[in-house]
Protein backbone atom coordinates (compact mmCIF):
# COMPACT_ATOMS: atom_id res chain seq x y z
CA UNK A 1 0.00 0.00 0.00
CA UNK A 2 1.62 3.29 -0.94
CA UNK A 3 1.04 6.36 1.39
CA UNK A 4 -1.50 8.11 -0.87
CA UNK A 5 -3.61 5.26 -0.25
CA UNK A 6 -6.71 5.65 2.40
CA UNK A 7 -5.77 3.55 5.21
CA UNK A 8 -8.81 1.02 5.06
CA UNK A 9 -8.71 0.27 8.65
CA UNK A 10 -10.05 4.03 9.06
CA UNK A 11 -13.25 5.19 8.30
CA UNK A 12 -13.84 8.26 6.20
CA UNK A 13 -15.77 10.61 7.00
CA UNK A 14 -19.06 11.63 5.25
CA UNK A 15 -20.67 14.35 6.48
CA UNK A 16 -24.06 13.50 4.74
CA UNK A 17 -24.53 10.16 6.61
CA UNK A 18 -23.28 11.77 9.82
CA UNK A 19 -25.81 14.06 10.09
CA UNK A 20 -28.71 11.32 8.60
CA UNK A 21 -27.52 9.31 11.26
CA UNK A 22 -27.67 12.22 13.88
CA UNK A 23 -31.64 13.30 13.20
CA UNK A 24 -32.24 9.25 12.95
CA UNK A 25 -30.74 9.30 17.18
CA UNK A 26 -32.74 12.07 17.74
CA UNK A 27 -30.05 15.02 17.83
CA UNK A 28 -30.96 18.15 17.37
CA UNK A 29 -29.85 19.85 14.27
CA UNK A 30 -27.71 21.99 16.13
CA UNK A 31 -25.36 19.45 17.20
CA UNK A 32 -23.38 19.67 13.86
CA UNK A 33 -19.86 19.31 14.39
CA UNK A 34 -18.86 21.55 11.57
CA UNK A 35 -17.48 25.53 11.53
CA UNK A 36 -20.30 27.59 10.26
CA UNK A 37 -19.83 28.45 6.33
CA UNK A 38 -18.31 25.06 5.83
CA UNK A 39 -18.64 22.90 2.80
CA UNK A 40 -18.98 20.04 5.53
CA UNK A 41 -21.68 21.53 7.61
CA UNK A 42 -23.50 22.30 4.10
CA UNK A 43 -23.17 18.36 3.91
CA UNK A 44 -24.51 17.36 7.06
CA UNK A 45 -27.19 19.60 6.81
CA UNK A 46 -28.45 17.75 3.83
CA UNK A 47 -27.73 14.57 5.34
CA UNK A 48 -30.02 16.02 8.35
CA UNK A 49 -32.57 17.73 6.15
CA UNK A 50 -32.66 14.96 3.65
CA UNK A 51 -32.45 17.14 0.92
CA UNK A 52 -29.87 18.90 -1.20
CA UNK A 53 -29.60 22.75 0.30
CA UNK A 54 -30.81 25.10 -2.19
CA UNK A 55 -32.66 22.46 -3.90
CA UNK A 56 -36.52 23.53 -5.35
CA UNK A 57 -39.10 21.76 -2.89
CA UNK A 58 -40.81 18.81 -5.03
CA UNK A 59 -44.32 20.29 -6.60
CA UNK A 60 -47.40 17.78 -7.40
CA UNK A 61 -47.45 16.71 -11.10
CA UNK A 62 -49.97 17.87 -13.21
CA UNK A 63 -52.43 15.46 -13.52
CA UNK A 64 -52.82 14.53 -17.46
Amino acid sequence: MSTSDPDPTKPTRDPTAEGARARHQGRPRDACPYPLDSKEREEWMEGYDGRVQGAAHDLPMEPT
